[in-house]
């Protein structure tokens, strides 16, 4: 026995030395999903011209691959704590790297759609690996808020390179190298975790939940299934009500049976406790802020400026590269003021920038826009690492994988909530506008259906009015900056509302106990989680 517990220690001196260079593959694969997401929007013109693809076919290039990601991410979070973490990381690079190569061989809308969905099996394998391994590797709070920090900052620098780097690779290659690129990244990911990462699950073995796993994956799926289609087919559409019907009732039966259930999957007790529910209300708003803003702002750079997908996300740059400097400062914010205040400070600058983007003129200046969107980076950095930090601290370590996955599954609903929601207000209020000029421009019948249904509809028509054709775009370029100005102040108003939720709620600090999930002391702190003392510290 004494053998045995020297060598678990040794192995535990040696994970400890080696923490931050496994912090690096963690975040190496991290980059490989975040950047991915953000490479593919380049390339969308190239799939239309290739491939032939409608509209609502590449919608579903970039959703098909949401829907399987988010929907199986409390599942794969749970299987990674029972069956170990390292590997469900490496068996989700490899899922993620044969997706990507089947991607790349695509030559038709339905195969590229079903390429996509299998990544998504691989992306919610290593989503939730990335965090929950970090969380057993950095054991020290302080530590750990560190390394959630930079892992928080690497998502930024996803969003930056990687329609740089798609539209690099798109230039000089075509649109199949936006996948070919994930298979040498996965590669290096792959043989580094294999060396340096360690085993890492759940000691005490708690039986599957299969049935919880099902009702999961039908409720997340379904609702997201809702969410994204209402957009294109109308919130009443007869799929639209189906979907939403079918998820709010299967994810209600969910919680029923993870109420009940001897070994649930997840258990909802987590959610009295006010460090974890807050810090999740948090980053979904956040994101559903942040998505919805970013949705209506790809097409103030693309539609209204004129830039071109590649020079968009150039010169996205700076907010992206704010993000990744700014967040890994959080932890030590935090160390100093608490995670209330950070947090809640974040929150305040997030709104304000939402505030001042809506009083942004189809003339103005690069230089005027993004300080603002450097400005709102900002505050995301300071809100989106504590938040998870305080997400991942409220567990014990058994249970970083379901943590981390209830952390995705917060950030994928609240981003696919945000551009559903925030983009139908936009769309409604700029439809309601272009009607407005119908009889000043003489549009009617089809050609109003296509001004109507997109400021891209409504400029393809412009060339067709003859000499009232400038006038028609700036006409509509005003009515659809108007427009977005709705959607930027009811993005401000919810996360000025999350601010003061967090306020309210938020504990200033955690109490960082890392006890087991069996033990009697964390059973009573989950029994009672609303009494302050057990909480937080402050």
């Amino acid at each position: 026995m004494a053998a045995m517990i020297g060598s678990n220690q040794e192995v535990d001196d040696a994970v400890h030395r080696r923490r931050w260079w496994i912090l690096t593959v963690l975040c190496l694969s991290l980059l490989l999903i975040i950047m991915d997401n953000t490479i593919l929007n380049v390339a969308i013109p190239s799939l239309i011209k290739d491939l032939h693809a409608t509209n609502s076919q590449i919608q579903w290039i970039i959703d098909s691959y949401v829907l399987v990601f988010a929907g199986l991410l409390l599942t794969t979070g749970s299987l990674s704590d029972r069956f170990g973490r390292k590997g469900a990381l490496q068996i989700g690079i490899v899922l993620f790297g044969l997706g990507s190569a089947s991607a790349g061989m695509s030559h038709s809308v339905e195969h590229l759609i079903a390429s996509r969905a299998f990544m998504g099996i691989g992306g919610a394998l290593i989503m939730p690996s990335t965090l929950s391994l970090l969380t057993n590797v950095f054991r020290d709070p302080t530590e750990r808020g560190r390394a959630i920090a930079v892992w928080a900052g690497f998502s930024g620098l996803g969003v930056a390179i990687g329609p740089v780097v798609g539209g690099t690779l798109i230039k000089h290659f075509s649109w199949q190298a936006v996948f070919w690129v994930n298979i040498p990244l996965g590669i290096v990911a792959l043989a580094a975790g294999a060396v340096l990462i360690p085993r890492s699950k759940d000691p005490s073995h708690a039986a599957l939940d299969p049935l919880g796993a099902l009702l999961s994956i039908l409720g997340l799926g379904a609702l997201l299934f809702g969410i994204i289609e209402g957009p294109a087919k109308g919130w009443t559409d007869g799929s639209v009500l189906v979907g939403f019907v079918v998820g709010a009732v299967t994810l209600g039966l969910f919680i029923a049976w993870e109420l009940t259930s001897e070994h649930p999957m997840l258990d909802m007790r987590l959610f009295r406790i006010r460090r974890f529910s807050a810090a999740s209300g948090a980053i979904t708003l956040t994101f559903f802020a942040m998505f919805g803003s970013m949705f209506l702002m790809t097409q103030y750079w693309q539609l209204v400026h004129g830039y071109s997908a590649l020079e968009a996300g150039v010169r996205m740059v700076p907010h992206a590269m704010t993000m990744m400097v700014v967040a890994p400062t959080s932890a030590r914010l935090v160390e100093r003021f608490g995670t209330k205040r950070v947090v809640a400070t974040g929150l305040t600058v997030i709104a304000s920038s939402l505030t001042l983007l809506s009083f942004i003129q189809a003339d103005s200046s690069y230089a005027h826009v993004i300080v603002i969107f450097c400005l709102m980076a900002a505050g995301m950095g300071l809100t989106m690492a504590p938040a998870t930090e305080s997400v991942m601290g409220s567990l014990p370590r058994e249970k970083a994988g379901v943590g981390s996955a209830v952390n995705d599954t917060t950030r994928q609903v609240g981003g696919a909530l945000g551009v559903a929601i925030i983009g139908s207000i936009v769309t409604s209020m700029y439809a309601g506008k272009v009607a407005d000029l119908a009889g000043r421009f003489g549009l009617s019948g089809h050609a109003l259906s296509i001004a109507k249904s997109s400021l891209g509809g409504a400029l393809q028509l412009a060339p067709t009015l003859g000499d009232r054709a400038a006038e028609f775009v700036r006409a509509v370029d005003a009515g659809f900056v108007s427009s977005v100005a709705v959607g930027m102040r009811f993005a401000a108003v919810i996360i000025a509302c999350t601010a003061v939720m967090v306020w309210r709620f938020l504990p200033a600090r955690g109490h960082g106990h890392d006890l087991p999930v069996d033990s009697e002391e964390y059973a009573e702190s989950v029994a009672h989680a609303y009494e302050p003392a057990i909480v937080a510290g402050g």
